[in-house]
């Protein structure tokens, strides 16, 4: 009789990034039902995996984090007493990587080709430069299909309790008041990718103010100057909970905003998204699209970004040459929610 499988995943980076680890634990649940399966995360991203039934224990990075061999020792005797068969480290990092190792797991994969690696006989996928680009969560799947797993999807799922399910009912009636649909707009990514101003959010939000039926939303935690205190928008963010804030994505009609951690949040939980994407492949669509949800993807009219863009695409605003207009976006939603 084979031995058990225990495996553990590792994303310990961002929002989005850890939405889009998410079909990996799903593929490998159900090419091995009988396994033992670990998330190992930040604390403040873990709410992605709450209450996700393919997922039997939720570890944190977080425990560890402050850099002491005192506290890298503990964890690894936490990683031991597990016993996993198998770890997938979905992006390399020198410390996680020597921490897997030094906690006994037999079969290490990872992503890239890096000296750590090799000194600590782990076993790696490389991109070979993104050629041919492909999207993050294929790439983060990769792991996994050399161990026999064959992907059936790559939707992105957060799931929510019976009574979070509840709680989004009675969410969306109050916001929404005596409006009929409710967008929901985040205005920051924090220059993770390329985004709009808050000047040029503030138009987009006016106008959809002026449409009868729609009810505004702000999901930033931290809310530009220009965009306080609109009349009759609604400004909901909690600064304590992940949790809590996907309630609220989880209430709404549809979101607007650039490729951020909440465009990834709104589609694993099947929320419709207008998003706002550059061509090149580092911030690609291709790359970063969202996974799971109904989804309207739009990118500057011109396709030569290259030539056009003088800085990095992290600090493009989407205005000029490589203009996303208002009037192209106010389209987009008055489409989705069918209003047209």
């Amino acid at each position: 009789m084979s031995k058990k499988k225990r495996f553990l995943v590792v994303r310990q980076d961002r929002i989005g990034d850890v939405v889009l680890s998410t079909p990996v634990v799903r593929e490998l649940k159900k090419k091995f039902p009988d396994a033992f399966i670990a998330v190992l995360v930040s604390k403040y991203t873990s709410d992605i995996y709450e209450h996700n039934p393919y997922v039997d224990k939720i570890l944190y990075t977080d425990d560890y984090d402050d850099g002491s061999f005192s506290a890298f020792v503990k964890k690894v005797k936490e990683l031991r007493s597990y016993k996993f068969t198998h770890s997938f480290s979905l992006l390399p990092q020198s410390r996680i990587n020597y921490l897997l190792f030094c906690a006994g797991i037999p079969y290490r994969m990872s992503e890239g080709v890096r000296l750590y690696q090799f000194l600590t006989f782990t076993k790696f996928v490389s991109r070979h430069k993104y050629i041919p680009l492909r999207h993050e969560a294929d790439y983060c799947l990769d792991l996994v299909r050399r161990i026999g797993v064959e992907p059936e999807s790559m939707d992105t799922e957060i799931f929510l309790s019976e009574s979070e399910l509840a709680t989004v009912k009675k969410r969306k009636l109050a916001l929404l008041g005596d409006k009929k649909y409710l967008v929901a707009v985040h205005t920051s990514s924090k220059k993770s990718a390329p985004n709009w101003t808050a000047a040029t959010y503030k138009v987009l939000i006016d106008k959809l103010m002026a449409t009868p039926g729609v009810q505004v939303v702000i999901t930033d935690v931290d809310i530009p100057e220009e965009l306080k205190r609109i009349s009759g928008v609604i400004y909901q963010s909690n600064k304590d909970s992940l949790r809590d804030s996907m309630l609220t994505f989880a209430a709404c009609d549809l979101l607007v905003s650039a490729s951020t951690g909440p465009m990834h949040i709104a589609a694993a939980l099947k929320v419709p998204t207008v998003s706002l994407f550059c061509p090149l492949p580092a911030c690609s669509p291709v790359r970063w699209g969202p996974l799971g949800n109904r989804s309207r993807i739009l990118l500057p009219a011109h396709t030569d970004c290259e030539k056009v863009c003088k800085t990095s695409p992290y600090e493009c605003t989407f205005s000029g040459e490589s203009e996303i207009s208002v009037e192209r976006v106010y389209r987009e939603v008055i489409e989705e929610l069918k209003l047209a």
